[in-house]
């Protein structure tokens, strides 16, 4: 059995359809050949099936004997499926100071790799105040650290960057294939 690809949701179906010629398929997905619009609308309903034009931009247009409704049904059913199937990835933020201690950083650590583990990407974020920001190199030593102790689930999306007061870096999740 041979299957279309119909892509269009605003389908002509029956008597909207405006071509004097149409070329059939029949509900097994054999071709019929061109016939009048007429004598394709008449064989349709002899079937019990609908005629949905299927490649209007095709001359003459393609139209194909089937249940529109079931159709219908079944692609409302697949998007479903498919926003269902779907992952969402958001964006989790992790703050902390260029004085953190060790303690401190090893809990910032451990909610970077469980966001990473969520397939979250996380937006890494290193404060600056007052005469800090003259020890830039601090923050860049604190993100290669964090950087190092995530690389087995996450990788560096951007690098670390000065942003006002702020130094920040972004991690994404490593997907398994």
């Amino acid at each position: 059995m041979e299957v279309h690809k119909i892509s269009n949701n605003n389908l002509k179906v029956n008597e909207r359809i405006r071509a004097k010629e149409v070329r059939l398929i029949d509900n097994e997905g054999e071709q019929i050949g061109i016939k009048k619009f007429d004598e394709a609308l008449r064989m349709a309903e002899e079937r019990g099936f609908d005629l949905v034009e299927v490649a209007p931009q095709a001359r003459p247009p393609v139209c194909k004997i089937m249940d529109y409704g079931k159709y219908k049904y079944e692609q409302a059913k697949k998007r479903q499926k498919q926003k269902r199937n779907q992952n969402v990835m958001k964006v989790k933020e992790v703050q902390m100071g260029v004085k953190i201690q060790d303690h401190d950083f090893n809990v910032k650590l451990k909610q970077a790799r469980r966001f990473l583990n969520d397939k979250n990407k996380v937006k890494v974020r290193i404060r600056f105040r007052g005469r800090e920001m003259v020890h830039k190199n601090l923050g860049y030593e604190l993100m290669d650290r964090l950087k190092e102790e995530t690389e087995d689930i996450g990788k560096v999306e951007s690098s670390p960057k000065m942003e006002g007061h702020s130094m920040l870096m972004f991690l994404t999740p490593i997907s398994e294939k």
